[in-house]
């Protein structure tokens, strides 16, 4: 009896080390608790995933070493819990919870835990993929052009709605069947084979005369099938699409005429009028130095036709294809003058434009700028001007590189800038730099031979505005006009013209139709010239047209400077000069 309860003994032992070690062996993690929840069983996969040895674990229980453990409920209810996932580490596990019976009674509970990391990344691509397939599905089959899909073999794999409708049936009747059995002529199983595609071609699919493209689908080097599109339904479609490129292609062209007109100058020698000695020979003089690339400073009273000389210079010269950028020096306040001059990068300053703006000098590369009213430009611009002269580059505001640009630089001007040099509000090294060819216009009061055609001209020109036909001035006018010194010159002269076409009543203007301004100075001005100097003359003609156009606006400077002719700058100058209180 002895040797056989040791035999027993043995043979029980070596059961429960076999069972220890097949616990050990498998590759899931088993814990099995008793029925107050102490650690009875814990393998070595579960020692890996929890970081526990299993003699530190055996006899703990079980909520110190899995504190969120499901196997006391187990425990307590004696139901199993098949499929529960949870986390640790970052990777995901599936635990199947049962309790252990014996006779009848809970004696305790295992929880055997399986890694499905990589099973449920699988899980998660083919998801991904079976998404993204009906994605496509749908995509394809809510298409407004039609696609049908072949493989190798020329066995359609897959077609949408629109193709199936063109051929009058269901997808589900093509799909499956040989390209050839469900469609005429088609070339799609060649295509499949060749693995050449086949684009813009005309085939007739159940009546129609379709536009389609064959394209093959290739995988590793391999052509694998071929997929078919039509791209118009009908040949009348490419028809109206091609009527619609036509039409964009007109009208891109209309704006790039547009953009043109607005960076090329407008006038030429012959938009200037008149025959005087003066004018003819400032005319010729145009024509040659325009020939040169050298900078050109044009000076002139306001109003007597600096900007039309600019443009004739442009218009005469090798540049007249290229841009001709304007800048009005006084317009443009100092602090945006700088910016506008040579660009600025983006974040250069507080309301900078993303991605930075080009400079008027950048958009005149190759062709002409014209600085108008340079005299009004502060010396710290004057500085850069000169740099940017001298170099021929300029640097944007906020950035630290130059560009090389080509320009012809032509300025004018109404002030004395000789004067304003002595006073230090010009630099003697720009004027130098900007009076290398000097074109002085003279003012209206100088060539009055020129006074009978620029009537005419402007009379002409508001015909054709206003639609009427005004023929000229009364005889009165015509000594007024004579008589008159125009302070505006012809600026002044255009403005006169155009404000009498707006009260005239006949084919003749009459002194009645002018500015009050004229009125006065046609009952008065005889006598003036008898008992005063022709500088006096002027002076108080000039200012009691100036307090007459202030007058006449209610003291807006701005609407006084355009009704007589002038810049707003010079309109102040002279109330400053004339003491003429606002």
């Amino acid at each position: 009896m002895a040797v056989e309860r040791r035999i027993k003994e043995e043979i029980q032992k070596e059961i429960e080390a076999m069972g220890r070690d097949i616990l050990n062996s498998i590759h899931n993690g088993v814990v099995a608790v008793d029925r107050r929840g102490i650690i009875v069983v814990f393998n070595k996969t579960l020692q890996r995933i929890f970081n526990c040895t299993e003699e530190y674990a055996v006899g703990k229980h079980i909520r110190e070493i899995v504190p969120y453990t499901g196997l006391l409920k187990v425990l307590e209810t004696g139901k199993s819990h098949i499929g529960r996932k949870f986390t640790i580490g970052g990777r995901i596990y599936l635990t199947n919870r049962t309790p252990i019976i014996r006779n009848g009674r809970i004696i305790g509970a295992v929880g055997v835990i399986q890694d499905i990391t990589e099973l449920q990344s699988v899980v998660d691509e083919l998801q991904s993929v079976k998404d993204l397939k009906g994605t496509l599905e749908t995509i394809l089959d809510s298409a407004y052009d039609g696609l049908i899909v072949v493989n190798r073999d020329g066995m359609v794999t897959m077609v949408n709605g629109a193709f199936s409708t063109l051929l009058g049936t269901s997808p589900d009747q093509i799909v499956g069947r040989h390209v050839t059995e469900v469609m005429e002529n088609t070339r799609m199983h060649i295509v499949a084979q060749t693995g050449r595609p086949e684009i813009g071609d005309l085939q007739r699919i159940n009546g129609h005369d379709v536009v389609v493209m064959r394209i093959p689908i290739i995988k590793e080097g391999r052509t694998i099938g071929a997929v078919g599109k039509i791209m118009f339904k009908d040949v009348s479609e490419l028809n109206a699409l091609a009527k619609k490129i036509n039409s964009l292609y007109s009208e891109l062209a209309y704006y790039k005429d547009e953009l043109k007109k607005y960076r090329e100058a407008k006038y030429g020698l012959d938009n200037i009028v008149g025959n005087s000695e003066a004018i003819k020979r400032l005319k010729e003089t145009t024509r040659k130095v325009a020939q040169s690339n050298s900078t050109v400073l044009i000076r002139g009273e306001t109003g007597t036709g600096k900007e039309l000389f600019a443009h004739a210079l442009h218009m005469e010269s090798c540049r007249r294809y290229a841009p001709f950028i304007k800048v009005n020096c006084a317009a443009i306040p100092e602090n945006l003058l700088e910016s506008e001059l040579f660009g600025y990068a983006e974040g250069a300053f507080t309301g900078a434009k993303k991605g930075g703006q080009v400079g008027k000098f950048e958009l005149a590369n190759g062709g002409t700028i014209f600085l108008d009213e340079i005299g009004d430009m502060s010396l710290h611009l004057q500085a850069k001007l000169l740099r940017v002269l001298q170099e021929k580059e300029v640097e944007r505001l906020g950035e630290n590189k130059t560009r090389k640009i080509d320009v012809r630089v032509v300025a004018a001007t109404n002030k004395n800038l000789e004067e304003l040099i002595k006073k230090g509000k010009f630099r003697a090294d720009l004027f130098y730099r900007l009076n290398v060819i000097s074109l002085t216009i003279p003012p209206l009061r100088e060539r009055m031979e020129d006074l009978e055609p620029l009537v005419y001209h402007f009379i002409g020109k508001y015909n054709h505005e206003f639609g009427v036909n005004v023929t000229g001035l009364a005889p009165a006018c015509w000594n007024l006009f004579r008589n008159y010194h125009w302070p505006g010159n012809i600026r002044e002269l255009a403005n006169v013209i155009e404000r009498a076409f707006n009260v005239v009543e006949g084919n003749t203007i009459l002194v009645q139709d002018l500015p009050m301004y004229l009125q006065k100075y046609g009952r008065s001005g005889k006598v003036l010239v008898k008992q005063q100097t022709l500088q006096a003359l002027l002076e108080q003609t000039e200012k009691a047209a100036i307090k007459e156009a202030l007058s006449i606006t209610k003291g807006n400077k701005a609407q006084a400077a355009k009704l007589l002719g002038i810049s707003r700058a010079w309109l102040y100058q002279k109330i400053e000069k004339y003491h003429i209180e606002v």
